[in-house]
């Protein structure tokens, strides 16, 4: 690999990280607490790292949110509302974090996000991704995963044409989710906790890194794209009437062929996936996703692969 084939990108300054963004996923609100309160863990030289509560309202009343899910809302419409009496409060906390770390889609925005949420699916350390061309988040991912090795770090890539997110951290030139389960919501857990920890000192070792002048040669990671989000059996009423099946219960990530038990009613039957391909389920039974008609979503595996990158500014620091 000869030294011309080195892509240069810009270096990453501005980080944020982000917890709260829904208020009862408890392990990112303890630790951007934390650090605020102590920031030593999370600072790096050459960059700044701000911890931001995203969701204050909704984390005082340890829910997922105040009027809308404002992981939902970073979209040209929510952001260009008028501000009047009666605009939805995660609306209107939006367009203030649009300002604060924005504007999304500028030059001004901030370099990178770490947006920390907790699931209750058994998705152990996930990352998520929303850009399949990105080549500093696909090195990032590569270079998390292989510091936490053997431990498990999938990546759930979210790029779809029908499927808009509209995500809190989208507002970043760089936007990382980190969904880390299983853990109820409004409870933290230690080991849970510990394990969302470690990903964020991975990913901003490998910004301290880049910034630095360290080379990142050609990787491929494997990944999970989403392909398709699944709802529960209903009734003419829009009630569920099957539950997931205790073969695919805790089965995030494992693969899903034609005839595997999907649900099971309360009379006994078994309600079977038909498909003519492999599929890889994962957010399997999540708590938050009853609302939005989603028992779990389907993924196929692929693979992503980023170019030989290095940092086009090297040694100038910001602190």
């Amino acid at each position: 690999m000869t030294s011309c084939s080195v892509v240069p990108k810009p270096p990453v300054r501005r980080v944020a990280i982000f917890g709260g963004t829904h208020g009862n996923e408890l392990s990112g609100i303890f630790l951007v607490k934390h650090w605020q309160e102590n920031g030593a863990e999370i600072q790096r030289t050459g960059m700044e790292v701000k911890p931001f509560l995203t969701n204050p309202r909704a984390v005082k009343k340890c829910t997922r949110y105040i009027d809308c899910d404002l992981n939902r809302v970073f979209d040209p419409d929510n952001l260009g509302k008028t501000v009047v009496e009666d605009i939805p409060y995660e609306v209107r906390r939006a367009q203030e974090i649009n300002h604060l770390f924005g504007p999304k889609g500028s030059d001004d925005a901030y370099d990178l996000i770490f947006d920390l949420h907790n699931t209750t699916a058994n998705m152990g350390g996930t990352l998520i991704l929303e850009n399949s061309r990105d080549d500093f988040t696909i090195q990032m991912c590569h270079y998390i995963k292989n510091a936490l090795a053997p431990e498990r770090c999938p990546v759930l890539l979210i790029e779809h044409p029908n499927l808009k997110y509209a995500t809190t951290r989208s507002v970043a030139k760089h936007p990382v989710g980190v969904e880390v389960g299983p853990q109820p919501q409004g409870v933290v857990r230690a080991d849970i906790l510990d394990k969302m920890r470690k990903i964020v000192k991975h990913g901003l070792d490998f910004v301290h890194l880049f910034n630095e002048g360290k080379e990142f040669p050609p990787c491929t990671i494997e990944v999970y794209k989403i392909m398709e989000k699944v709802d529960y059996p209903r009734n003419k009423n829009d009630e569920v009437i099957a539950i997931i099946h205790p073969n695919l219960q805790d089965q995030d990530w494992q693969p899903l062929n034609n005839g595997d038990p999907l649900f099971l009613t309360l009379d006994g039957e078994v309600i079977a996936y038909k498909g003519d391909c492999t599929v890889y389920p994962t957010f399997i039974n999540e708590a938050a996703y009853y609302e939005k008609k989603q028992a779990f979503v389907k993924t196929i595996k692929t693979e992503l692969t980023a170019e030989h990158i290095r940092s086009s500014v090297v040694g100038q620091n910001t602190s």
